[in-house]
């Protein structure tokens, strides 16, 4: 198997995956052999018991009776024998057609987890290059429910589904050939009725689609919900609003539910009817067969043989319609995949430049020039915004809420690919430079970090070795090294989701810590300390000096002890730079810096 194998640049259709499927020959062999083995060990049995009917009961000479007399001695013939050997043939052949389904199943099934593992891993791969925009107006929620419930629709189709279908196709062309042997007007009505039925049923089919298309929209829709009812659990409950937000999702349940019922009901109703014209049909057959003993040469072991395997090919023609319903599932799951492949990816720029890797310069300077970005349709949230830091130097953004500071940063870092206008660090552009390069030198702690459910070591480090030296040396900058040292397993300590177990101070520390252990060029600190006492961010500052000095420093905050750190300071409102200048400068003037600060200032 060639795991290189890549996603395709267009949508998912289903002769990609057949594409992926015929990479298994082997597998695909070993399974259309026990698919045939199957079928072959189970179509003679029908036919073996009415045998004995005719050639025993009714004592009429037949091929039957003759080759078991061959086998055993002349004292041994008589109905025993005849009726025991047939049972121990029966038992046979079951248990073969048992061992190689078995088999066939095992070769399918590994075709099929393999197949959804390749365009999990691929649409996974593909998340890592998505637009953080796209990403974020789909939500978290439905990315998940495409990447587990939809894609677990297409692998039992894949699996299960197909491999009885396919077994079942065999089963219908053997027992058709039989019953052409046995008598051929029999057979022809029977091969005249089956696609009566089957056209029949697939008008039913269509309408079935739509149906689970709106049953997989709410449970995603529901999905998303209880999503984020459960991550803002502490929020929702401290406002006295569950009411509201498990109502919203209550309310979704019930559409889960609607859908549901509906189809469950509908698609049900749909293969009973369809069911029904088959029983139906059955029934005319053994009309038909009673007559034609009557009036012809056809014996009553071979109608019995004839109902046996009429009785048989109920089953084969149940999968073979089911089939239309569980592939218009598979084909609205895939097409909800295909959701992922159209949002926009992020761009790849080429690695022309490093303007990190000079040692003479260990930051680097950043110059925005002209700016644009907006949310969608919406308006600039940054407006034609210029502005430069000289290496090294700190520089404090301040602003009224909602002004760009926080978007300015998410562009800086290329998650948020600005409309026009040019990012440089070093003077050389983001587009010579690649993303890559650039978070690789450019750490941004923000206000609400992320953290995951793993050790302290893990979260410090995300996944990289670093000697425990290391990550005590940043724990201690970051005024954390007595808190952690406190825990009962210190640096393999749980944190919990979302870091649950530590306060709100703990978890800003901690991240201040993740970013002391990267060692950017570059240092972005967007409300970073925003949750912290005031000794303890006076410690944290005067820590975090030597560190920071000689380091390009970016500081978005709305506290007065944080901006007073700053060099220089950017005053923003409305996606513009409205002011500049030092902290002392602009509280002498009358503008915005100086309404925003100068009462606390006095204070």
């Amino acid at each position: 198997m060639n795991s290189s194998f890549v996603s395709p640049s267009s949508r998912y259709t289903w002769r990609y995956i057949i594409d992926i499927a015929l990479r298994h020959r082997r597998e695909l062999a070993l399974a259309y052999a026990f698919a045939v083995c199957t079928m072959l060990a189970t179509i003679p049995i029908p036919l073996l018991f009415p045998l004995m009917v005719d050639e025993v009961l009714l004592a009429q000479p037949g091929p039957a009776t003759a080759f078991i007399d061959g086998w055993f001695p002349d004292a041994w013939h008589g109905p025993v024998l005849y009726i025991v050997t047939i049972l121990l043939a029966t038992i046979a052949l079951r248990l073969a057609a048992l061992g190689s389904g078995v088999w066939q199943l095992k070769e399918f099934s590994t075709i099929a987890k393999d197949i959804t593992y390749r365009i999990r891993r691929e649409l996974l791969l593909r998340l890592e290059r998505t637009s953080l925009v796209e990403y974020e107006t789909m939500g978290s929620g439905a990315v998940a429910s495409l990447l587990v419930v939809d894609l677990d629709v297409v692998d039992n189709f894949i699996g299960a589904t197909v491999e009885k279908f396919i077994i079942s196709i065999l089963m219908l062309v053997g027992i058709a050939s039989v019953l052409l042997w046995m008598h051929w007007p029999l057979a022809l009505f029977v091969l005249f009725i089956n696609p009566l039925v089957i056209y029949f049923t697939v008008l039913l089919g269509k309408r079935v689609k739509e149906l689970k298309r709106r049953e997989n929209a709410s449970f995603e829709s529901f999905q998303v919900a209880l999503g984020e009812a459960l991550d803002g659990i502490l929020e929702i409950r401290a406002a006295n609003r569950e009411g509201d937000y498990f109502g919203r999702v209550i309310r979704r349940a019930r559409k889960v539910r609607d859908g549901a019922t509906a189809f469950a009901w509908k698609s049900d109703t749909a293969n009973r009817l369809s069911f029904l014209v088959f029983v139906i049909g059955f029934d005319v057959f053994r009309a038909i067969c009673m007559l034609i003993v009557v009036f012809s040469n056809l014996t009553i072991g071979e109608m019995m043989a004839v109902f046996g395997y009429l009785w048989l090919m109920m089953e084969p023609v149940r999968k073979v319609l089911n089939i239309q319903y569980a592939y218009f599932e598979a084909s609205a799951a895939l097409g909800r995949i295909n959701r992922l492949i159209d949002l926009e990816l992020e761009p790849r720029y080429p690695h022309r430049l490093n303007p990190f890797a000079c040692r003479q310069q260990p930051t680097a300077s950043i110059r925005v020039r002209d700016l644009c970005f907006s949310y969608g349709d919406g308006l600039p949230v940054l407006d034609h915004l210029s502005l430069s830091i000289a290496q090294g130097e700190k520089v404090a953004l301040v602003g009224a809420s909602g002004g760009g500071k926080s978007t300015l940063v998410q562009v800086l870092l290329g998650l948020y690919p600005p409309e026009s206008g040019t990012v440089l660090f070093n003077g050389v552009p983001v587009t010579e430079i690649g993303l890559d390069v650039v978070r690789r030198h450019v750490v941004v702690v923000l206000q609400h970090p992320v953290l995951f459910n793993d050790t302290v070591r893990n979260n410090l480090s995300l996944g990289r070795t670093r000697p425990d030296a290391m990550l005590w040396r940043a724990l201690e900058i970051a005024q954390l090294k007595a808190d952690v040292e406190a825990m009962n397993d210190g640096l393999d300590n749980m944190v919990g989701r979302q870091g649950v177990r530590l306060s709100g101070g703990q978890r800003q520390r901690l991240a201040v810590a993740r970013m002391v252990l990267a060692d950017p060029k570059v240092v972005i600190m967007d409300e970073a300390t925003s949750a912290l006492d005031t000794e303890t961010e006076s410690r944290l500052h005067e820590a975090m000096g030597t560190f920071l000095k000689g380091r390009t420093t970016l500081i978005v905050a709305h506290r007065l002890s944080a901006v007073r750190q700053a060099d220089r300071v950017y005053v923003f409102d409305a996606g513009r730079i409205v002011e500049e200048g030092r902290h002392t400068e602009l509280l002498q003037g009358d503008g915005v810096y100086s309404k925003l600060y100068g009462k606390r200032q006095m204070a």
